[in-house]
């Protein structure tokens, strides 16, 4: 007698045999993809065997050739009766692994046949679909049951060719899905019996038809306004993607009544202007204003429109879907971020946007987030999502601590081609979606013209991400009727595609001529519709064009002026002038012993212990014979500690940032036996308010424009945004350029974020010295922001405090260059007195030297760390009495402070030269800016020189020895008199005013 004689096991065939092991597999790899049943005889009776009998049929479908999910319930087998030692009649294996196999390929690969493009393109196919390719033929299919298949198409088909038949409607009709891809058993099982169910379609879940129609007709009768009234001007028409606008609706309201009060908008100009009308409310009356030439904010161009944000507070009554909780309709509010022509930038300040709106930072601790609260919703195009690498900056962001809200539900509005370059040319993916599967985001395909479909997908998408709090994709597949603006010739480049679009119906069109086949609405009545709604806007244009159009007598032509005017663009200082920032040294002490006070039981790491007793100490020493030193760091705590205390919420990210680049921050403690991390500006008594510290991803693009968006939505947060190296600030430009010191000028937007660059020249070659001050210095203008270069622990942490006081009386991003050697240098650190006492100054005077001004003959500005370089050098030299040379230190170069600069001028009686020092080549660094506004306070009486290294197109030397050299002959050149020459290594480029 065999092994398995007289078992459960016996009388089984190898087939099922082979069906049950198939079965198991899955079991044990994911038991919950398996019904009860099997689950509970698989329990009891552990795996089948593996040996054969005589049979000779095929072997059933290993697991490599069918999806853990596809996996079939045991029809083939009941697993009662099994248990029960009798066996029902068994069904061809083969034909059942065959007719699984086509299932699990319909589900996976149907998308390629599904039928997307709305101008008809086949798809490519794929040769899995063919049932011919698993062995199987239609008449083999009607003979098994539908319960082979798992899900939903098993309940509501008669046999498995129907299912087929079903899964091929499914998944090869006008929508494509994928998400075979992410990893999550839970999710893939949600996914597909949501969409096989069709819960989210009609008759499941109806849709308003006449509503729908409508909606339309007011998207497409805007676009057919706006070509025959301002034709030419640049719009970025939503032809032949209008359902973005429904679909829009059918997410908000589904926002609305799962709780969400807030919806977060970012899109490039591809069909901005209908959104801003149809889902923000923006009135026609200003649109149509703007485009007349009336109303026009400065500072916004003729097209303006197409990158302004705006805020909406409606009611969502909207196409076809009405938002409804507690019998109550919902109100919420819509924010679309403003966006300049770089498209896919926008991203991570929508998500910076969202992570602010979801916080809560009124208490000790850290922020408690709520991601129910807010949605981010980005629209995207389909060459800039494939083609720029911010969206993959910003997808990376989606599920870490420091950024993640909850899901964003991503929308490319896909035109199936970029300005002229058609998909060919623009990505090496079949689909512009294809990025998005390397983050595990679902992707549902969508035709655009199928209304139905295209309501199904936004609905789908939203509770999805209601339901797993993760990201998720519509590829809104459509095309654009016109060229990428409304000036632009698309048939140079892509003749048969818009011969093809020219004979095309619009969404609307084909709507309403489905209305009129279900009997809704009359051809006459849905034409009467159109022509009410372009009707409605030629009357809104008449009346504007009777009222007269004055010029804003508040508007002035400033072309040719700098902001602060013929001063040269001085800039002002504002509140910052009067703020009080010391901290009484009984309060400073408080703070620094409860910063201090490591928790009993974590075990500091042994390095740390010195550094830590050395600072708890500080306000506790009497007896020491000099007054005890506070450095950078140390600081910077105690300034984080009273901002907290005083009720400002504290953001601070970047890379390394928890324990900094040099080893020197340790915000984040980390328990060497444990593992266990201890926040202590999370744990301050005082506190009253969240403090974070996150480390951030290696990005800068998508990272700093996050805490851009943060620092809008959350203006009373004190954000700041740490580089690992200044230099590679260079990376983010656009976002700088675009968005943090221009966003004042162009969108009324306020932000009060900081930006910590490390800079400085210490032999560490052209990647890390330089945080380009230069390119700040040249964007200063209009008080947009605020740059200093703190050379002590004391300006350090008095000019944190002053941007603390600043956000609600006038806020401007900050930028510091950061030190690298003064974070530990004696010469930087303060007195505790420095803290208690003062405020921030932004010029340092020679105390040395102004101990006896009449002796000085040059008056030397610089900023930065090249100051200790030179007071190094002349205490070194150790000449007596007062020296000649003045070295004094401008800590704020915007704006820029005029007056103390020329207070020091007068100081000095007896001057012959004033000198401009800097580490940084002649045509970098801070000289370009300083040198015209120290011109203009010297009048022409002295002689403006200029030290530094020559002009050069790499910022720093590559070999620390030529750094050390050069930095030398800088130093001499400052303490030599008489006055400089020009030495060939050095070329000091010697410069007289007048």
């Amino acid at each position: 007698m065999g092994e398995n004689e007289g078992t459960v096991w016996s009388g089984i065939s190898d087939l099922n045999a082979a069906y049950l092991q198939d079965l198991h597999a899955r079991y044990q790899t994911d038991p919950e993809s398996i019904d009860p049943d099997s689950r509970a005889f698989f329990a009891q009776w552990g795996a089948p065997p593996n040996g054969a009998s005589a049979s000779t049929s095929p072997a059933a479908p290993t697991r490599a050739e069918s999806s853990p999910i596809a996996a079939p319930p045991p029809a083939a087998v009941d697993m009662n009766a099994l248990a029960g030692g009798s066996v029902r009649p068994m069904l061809n294996a083969a034909h059942v692994a065959g007719a699984v196999r086509l299932a699990t390929s319909i589900r996976v690969f149907g998308h390629r046949a599904a039928r997307l493009d709305p101008l008809g393109t086949e798809p490519p196919g794929d040769p899995a679909l063919r049932p011919e390719q698993h062995l199987i033929r239609e008449e083999d299919l009607a003979a098994l049951p539908a319960s082979i298949f798992w899900g939903p198409i098993a309940k509501k088909s008669g046999n498995a060719l129907a299912a087929i038949r079903g899964l091929r409607a499914i998944y090869q009709g006008t929508s494509g899905y994928e998400f075979e891809h992410v990893s999550h058993a839970e999710e893939r099982i949600w996914l597909r019996e949501a969409i096989e169910s069709e819960r989210f379609r009609p008759p499941h879940d109806p849709i308003d038809e006449r509503e729908l129609l409508q909606r339309l007709t007011d998207v497409g009768a805007l676009e057919r306004f706006l070509q025959s009234a301002f034709p030419g001007q640049t719009r970025f028409s939503l032809e032949g993607l209008g359902m973005l606008v429904p679909m829009l609706d059918e997410i908000i309201g589904a926002a609305a009544e799962g709780g969400t009060s807030s919806m977060l908008l970012g899109m490039a100009h591809r069909g901005r202007l209908n959104v801003l009308t149809h889902i923000l409310g923006k009135p026609y009356e200003q649109l149509i204003a703007e485009f007349m030439g009336q109303f026009r904010r400065s500072n916004v161009s003729s097209s303006g429109s197409s990158e302004d944000g705006w805020t909406g507070d409606v009611k969502y009554h909207l196409g076809a879907r009405r938002a409804y909780r507690g019998g109550a309709q919902v109100e919420m509010s819509i924010v679309l971020a403003p966006n300049p022509s770089h498209l896919e930038w926008v991203n991570p300040v929508v998500e910076g946007l969202t992570r602010a709106s979801d916080e809560r930072r009124d208490a000790v601790g850290p922020a408690q987030q709520d991601e129910v609260t807010s949605l981010a919703v980005l629209i995207h195009g389909d060459a800039s999502f494939a083609g720029q690498g911010i969206v993959a900056e910003t997808l990376n962001l989606s599920r870490l601590p420091g950024y993640r809200t909850g899901g964003t539900i991503h929308l490319i509005t896909n035109n199936q081609l970029g300005f002229t370059t058609s998909p060919s040319s623009a990505r090496s993916t079949l689909y512009a979606s294809d990025l998005a599967k390397g983050f595990e985001i679902p992707v549902i395909h969508v035709n655009a013209d199928d209304p139905e479909a295209c309501l199904a997908a936004a609905r789908l998408a939203h509770a999805y991400r209601e339901r797993f709090r993760k990201d998720v994709l519509i590829d809104l597949i459509g095309y654009r009727r016109w060229g990428h603006n409304e000036g632009d010739e698309p048939s140079f480049t892509q003749p048969e595609m818009y011969a093809r679009i020219s004979q095309h119906p619009t969404v609307r069109e084909k709507w309403a001529r489905e209305m009129v086949g279900r009997g809704l609405v009359t051809e006459a009545e849905a034409n009467d519709m159109l022509q009410a709604a372009i009707e409605r806007l030629h009357t809104i244009r008449r009346s504007l064009q009777s009222q007269s159009s004055s010029e804003d007598p508040q508007r002035k032509v400033t072309a040719g002026l700098e902001a602060g005017g013929p001063a040269g663009g001085l800039g002002r200082a504002g509140a910052a002038a009067v703020v009080e920032t010391a901290v009484p040294e009984a309060t400073l002490a408080q703070l620094n012993h409860d910063l201090y006070a490591i928790p009993a039981g974590f075990h500091l790491h042994p390095k740390l212990e010195r550094p830590f007793s050395r600072r708890r100490a500080i306000f506790t020493e009497t007896d020491a014979a000099d007054e005890p030193r506070i450095e950078w760091a140390h600081a910077e705590a105690l300034a984080f500690a009273s901002i907290l205390a005083d009720g400002t919420p504290i953001r601070l990210t970047g890379q390394d940032t928890a324990r900094g680049t040099f080893s020197h921050r340790h915000a984040r403690l980390h328990d060497v036996k444990t593992g266990a991390t201890y926040t202590p500006l999370q744990a301050l008594p005082a506190a009253r308010a969240s403090f974070e510290v996150w480390d951030s991803p290696l990005s800068e693009q998508a990272t700093l424009a996050f805490e851009f968006g943060y620092s809008l939505q959350a203006p009373e947060a004190l954000v700041l945004w740490e580089a690992q190296y200044g230099d590679f600030i260079n990376v983010p430009q656009a976002v700088i350029d675009q968005f943090i010191v221009s966003a004042r000028s162009k969108w009324d937007q306020y932000s009060g974020m900081v930006l910590l660059l490390p800079h400085g020249y210490e032999g560490q070659g052209p990647e890390h010295s330089s945080a380009r001050l230069e390119r700040f210095l040249q964007l200063a203008a209009e008080d947009n922001m605020r740059i200093a270069n703190c050379t002590t622990a004391a300006q350090y942490f008095h000019i944190l405090r002053r941007q603390m006081c600043l956000l609600s009386r006038d806020p401007r991003p900050l930028i510091l260059m950061t030190p690298k050697s003064l974070l530990r240098n004696p010469r930087a650190a303060s007195a505790p007195t420095e803290l208690s006492a003062g405020r921030f100054q932004p010029v340092l005077d020679d105390a040395r030297a102004a101990r006896d001004p009449a002796a000085v003959r040059r008056l030397v500005f610089c900023s930065g760390k090249v100051f200790f370089d030179v007071l190094a050098a002349r205490e070194a030299a150790d000449a007596d009495g007062p020296p000649a040379v003045a070295v004094a230190r401008v800590e704020e170069l915007y704006p820029f402070p005029a007056k103390a600069v020329g207070a020091l001028l007068e100081a000095y009686p007896r001057l012959e030269e004033v000198a401009w020092l800097q580490e940084e080549p002649r045509n970098m660094g801070a000289w370009t800016f300083v040198a015209p506004r120290v011109r203009d306070l010297l009048r022409g009486r002295l002689p403006l020189r200029y030290i530094g290294r020559t002009r050069r197109s790499s910022p720093a030397e590559g070999s620390h020895e030529w750094h050390q050299r050069e930095q030398a002959r800088l130093v001499e050149a400052v303490l030599r008199l008489p006055a400089v020459t020009v030495e060939p290594s050095l070329n000091p480029e010697v410069e007289h005013a007048g």
